[in-house]
């Protein structure tokens, strides 16, 4: 099932995407819904993010293609850090490149959407709580990091540093999707996240064990090898086989 969340007449609703519309769902995503009868063209409404979580849990340096391209050592376990909603964005909305940033980078990557609390799970119980899936790019101020590692919770935080979406989709394998991000219409990430150091339910059951994941919380796993600077005037398409395209284009702070 693919779903979207979007906004019409000043309501936000989710609906399942059939081709060029939207059949209404009634009730809580996060909860009991169920399907109904009215059908809305996806033209006349505003695509938002999937959801709206109360935090982002990011998975640093876990694509062994990124690792060698960063010359790290392999982690024993997953790197962990956190990205604030604020940074959120949908798809077609704009990355704002900061007036005092120097270099900022794309990085296409998986995102989880939580359904049910997670406390202390066993990997063998995670995928259980999972909503969806979805496309993310953790768009990060790269010469940020590079003066100082600490600073890296800043490099990523931004508004608007946080595209997500266009869709969520449900009854996917996680653990082996192609994954592509493209730089004005050039490939610029490619791999499967077969290719991961760590599976997804590797990855949850280890933050669940150190931070309480809430529903609608979103996780991003990883970003692929082939990370480039953007900058204004640019478009960045992040694209996750089976759920789609996030695709934004980059503008200056002024702009």
């Amino acid at each position: 099932m693919k779903i979207a969340r979007y906004r019409y007449e000043d309501r936000i609703q989710f609906g399942i995407v059939e081709d060029i519309m939207l059949r209404v769902l009634d009730g809580d995503i996060l909860g009991e819904f169920k399907e109904t009868d009215n059908l809305i063209p996806i033209s006349e409404v505003k695509i938002l993010t999937p959801v709206s979580p109360t935090k982002i849990i990011c998975v640093g340096q876990n694509y062994r293609g990124h690792i060698q391209e960063l010359g790290v050592p392999i982690p024993k376990e997953p790197v962990i850090f956190l990205k604030p909603p604020s940074c959120l964005i949908s798809s077609g909305e704009k990355i704002v490149f900061p007036a005092t940033a120097t270099r900022v980078d794309y990085e296409g990557e998986l995102a989880i959407v939580i359904k049910k609390s997670m406390n202390h799970i066993s990997e063998d119980q995670t995928l259980k709580h999972i909503l969806g899936y979805s496309c993310f790019n953790d768009v990060t101020e790269r010469d940020l990091v590079g003066k100082d590692p600490f600073l890296l919770t800043i490099a990523k935080s931004f508004d608007t540093f946080g595209p997500f979406g266009p869709y969520m989709v449900t009854d996917l394998d996680p653990d082996n999707l192609e994954l592509r991000t493209y730089l004005n219409g050039q490939l610029m990430q490619q791999d499967n996240t077969k290719n991961c150091v760590f599976s997804v339910s590797k990855i949850l059951s280890f933050i669940s064990r150190h931070i309480t994941l809430y529903p609608g919380d979103v996780v991003i796993t990883g970003t692929p090898k082939g990370i480039a600077p953007m900058k204004p005037g640019d478009v960045v398409e992040v694209e996750i086989e089976g759920i789609g395209k996030l695709s934004n284009r980059v503008v200056g702070a002024e702009s």
